[in-house]
């Protein structure tokens, strides 16, 4: 009887149960979206195995008909990351990369949809310069991790001729043995990602409890109709239960429809860099029918739990009197509980063993759930001494004070978003720099660097780089290794070649001249150079290594003037050992056994300065690798974690918004006749529109000090607990707070044409 209530009672009956299912089926989108990012990040990682080229087992295949030799030319686009791979196949039966149909031909690429739309922009002409392909095709697919993926693959020549180590590879087949599946085996990480699962899932729970109650006034109203036809208590709670299970079955329905429609609109969106085609977002099956059978079970649980403070007789409900006084005692005891589970943890930190997971997201739902049950009676509270004021002030404080629980409700879901955010902000803040360290990168003396195949003559690419707008100095040096023997020596030495200045940016050198020698000393890690600096001894430049390197095998003899110097870190912050040649000083014989590298000082002033830089390096030979400096390095582990909160906290956002406004609407729609009637009085449209917003901001304003406080709290207890020092970022705070703030001003806006279209006398009508 409850279902059929709910879907033929006429307008109003359809209106509300619409209304239910529209705020139950964003919650449950939400819910489903979550339950698929597991899968979506393993079907991206399968994408990634499939498509790699590396060697299997370290061994290389010999050329055959059926390998490809594949360069790797990965480049950087103002900050973007562009996969780049040059294919020279071997034979008509050489392997393709998985989304290739057939090979590119010499100057022409095959690319992926968003680097072909970022190419036929007009912001890419460097881009443009530095892949002087022909677009002959488009990546599938089955060969990239994204849509908004760019990526591409070019022909290659002669690229057999390059001893380039792992950057050029020899492959018979595209793919690689999927990753064992990692471990979190850093405890504070997992407390990181537990506290980010609970805080993110913890408002879509409050959101769809609240979404059941929708229109709960009238609902007990048309109840107390039906005990006076004879239905006694216990029907009319089954008679509610049927209705709440009406709106959350049509909730499961549009939420599946919103999912899917989301799912498709994923496609086409990048957030913080990551993107998924809308094929990974395959809710996990187990989870799914869970979220299934939860979603009904709580709306009849909410129900009934909510018709126990109400007494429903045939000629009325009893809650349109003054209710009693909310209890504060039992509120409290949910954020103890919370805090006596986190508190054994307290200190733990990272050498005493994991966290409890399950005291860990015990702990945590309590303190955020107690956010919503102290939430109602500080509304109660705090606007039972409000009294003078404006008309509109005074309309908004006595609609609260009736019905204080209503707007409580509504807040809920954003204080506790609210109070998780302070909590997961203060906690990341305080860890970063755990998880941040410095690269030892000396940004004062070099900006970037350009490492260059044995191929490139050193000279003539320090001269093209130096030439380069932007460029404000340029250090070229050479490496190369010294053995004992010239075939698998058991010790050998690091050679670095390069002009005196160049020398000087490696070692502290008392005097230097063209032809000099010498070998640095002091390095604590380099105990043969001590040993191998003797005048006369007879060494091997670039010795061999069985089945491993082909060397050169120079065979020079240290010179009786040999010079000592002393350490200096280089500006990648390493400190070079082993010796140092002049130019002159190294047999032309081994000179094509060096490996180049060019530090270079950029302009900041020069606008894309390192585009520039990048530009000249592909000019002179694709294989160069150009790096930039930075001062610092965060743990891939703690960004991607980070990554997951933001991307979890935008979806979060939007289902705030999206649900706040469908409970206003639901709220005003409620109060249509309240307003027509006022307005027929007389009552200016202006005061009703300023009570409303009041009405929306007292409980918002409280709800928000509220999240403050227990998410500092919640804060400092993770804090603790990772035994870091407590510290408030008050701006990340303040961040947080006016986030909430500004989603319920937009969404007050947003209910201001409606209101309008409410208050117009004619809503008096009735049948």
């Amino acid at each position: 009887m409850g279902i059929k209530f709910a879907f033929t009672g006429g307008r109003e009956g359809w209106v509300r149960v619409l209304l239910t299912g529209v705020g139950v089926g964003l919650g449950v989108a939400l819910l489903l979206l979550t339950t698929a990012i597991p899968s979506a990040l393993q079907a991206r990682s399968d994408r990634e195995y499939a498509r790699m080229d590396l060697l299997m087992n370290g061994v290389e295949p010999a050329r055959s008909d059926n390998t490809v030799l594949v360069a790797n030319v990965d480049t950087e686009f103002r900050g973007l990351d562009v996969r780049g791979r040059q294919l020279e196949p071997e034979g008509l039966r050489a392997p393709l990369p998985p989304g290739v149909d057939k090979f590119p031909a010499p100057g022409e690429m095959v690319v992926s949809p968003a680097l072909k739309e970022l190419l036929d922009s007009k912001d890419a002409k460097l881009l443009h310069d530095r892949l002087p392909y022909r677009v002959t095709g488009t990546i599938g697919e089955s060969g990239l991790i994204g849509p908004a993926e760019l990526a591409y693959y070019a022909g290659g020549q002669d690229l057999a001729k390059f001893d380039e180590g792992s950057r050029i590879v020899r492959l018979d087949t595209f793919g690689a043995e999927k990753a064992p599946k990692e471990e979190m085996n850093d405890p504070v990480l997992l407390l990181l990602v537990l506290t980010v699962f609970v805080v993110l899932l913890m408002p879509v729970g409050v959101f769809i409890a609240a979404a059941v109650r929708f229109g709960g006034e009238r609902r007990d109203r048309r109840l107390a109709a039906l005990r006076l036809v004879g239905a006694d208590g216990r029907m009319t709670r089954r008679i509610a239960a049927g209705e709440a299970l009406a709106g959350a079955f049509l909730g499961l329905a549009f939420g599946v429809g919103f999912f899917l429609i989301g799912r498709q609109i994923a496609g086409s969106l990048e957030l913080f860099g990551i993107s998924v085609f809308p094929s990974y977002l395959d809710p996990t099956p187990v989870l799914a029918v869970l979220i299934a059978v939860a979603v009904p079970a709580a709306a009849v649980a909410v129900t009934l739990l909510a018709l126990r403070g109400v007494v429903i007789e045939p000629l009325g409900v009893v809650r349109t009197a003054r209710p009693a006084r909310r209890r504060l005692w039992w509120r409290l005891l949910l954020p103890l509980g919370g805090l006596g589970l986190l508190a054994p943890m307290l200190g733990k930190g990272n050498d005493n063993g994991d966290f409890n997971e399950y005291m860990v997201t015990g702990g945590v739902v309590l303190l955020l759930v107690g956010v919503t049950a102290l939430l109602p009676w500080v509304v109660e509270a705090v606007v039972a001494r409000l009294n003078s004021g404006s008309v509109s002030w005074q309309l908004a404080v006595r609609r609260l004070q009736l019905s204080s629980g209503t707007a409580a409700r509504m807040v809920n879901g954003i204080a506790v978003a609210v109070a998780g955010a302070i909590a997961l902000q203060m906690l990341f803040t305080g860890i970063e720099s755990d998880y941040t360290k410095s690269t030892g990168q000396d940004l004062s003396r070099a900006q970037m660097q350009i490492s260059l195949p044995k191929t490139v003559s050193l000279a003539d690419a320090r001269s093209d780089l130096a030439d380069t707008r932007g460029v404000r100095g340029a250090v070229a040096l050479s490496d190369t290794t010294l053995g004992e023997r010239a075939k698998n020596p058991d010790r050998s030495s690091a050679v670095t070649v390069g002009n005196c200045a160049a020398l000087r940016e490696v070692a502290k050198l008392s005097s230097c001249r063209e032809g000099d020698v010498f070998a640095v000393q002091g390095v604590e890690y380099d105990s043969e150079t001590a040993e191998f600096a003797k005048p006369g001894r007879r060494l091997a430049i670039d010795p061999t290594y069985d089945d491993v390197v082909k060397g050169a095998e120079v065979a020079w003899t240290v010179p009786k003037d040999i010079k000592k110097a002393d350490p200096r870190k280089d500006p990648t912050g390493w400190e070079r050992g082993g010796f140092l040649f002049t130019s002159s000083a190294l047999p032309g014989a081994a000179l094509p056994a060096t490996s180049g590298v060019i530090y270079l000082k950029l302009d900041p002033t020069v606008q894309d300065g390192q585009e520039l830089v990048r530009n000249a390096a592909a000019e002179i030979s694709p294989l160069t690798e150009p790096m930039t400096f930075t001062g610092s390095q965060r743990s891939e582990r703690f960004d991607s974690i980070r990554t997951g909160l933001f991307v979890g906290a935008a979806c979060v956002l939007a289902l705030i918004g999206a649900s706040l406004l469908v409970s206003q609407l639901e709220q005003l729609r409620e109060r249509k006749k309240l307003l027509s009637a006022l307005v027929a009085f007389g009552t200016r449209r202006r005061t009703l529109s300023l009570s409303v917003l009041w009405q929306t901001a007292i409980p918002v304003a409280l709800g928000l000090v509220l999240a403050s406080m227990v998410g500092l709290t919640l804060g400092a207890v993770l804090l603790k607990m990772t035994a870091t020092t407590v510290a408030v970022d008050w701006l990340s705070v303040l961040a947080m707070t006016g986030i909430g703030a500004a989603v319920v001003l937009a969404v007050t806006a947003l209910s201001v044409p409606p209101l309008l279209r409410l208050m117009r006398p004619d809503g008096l009508r009735t049948e």
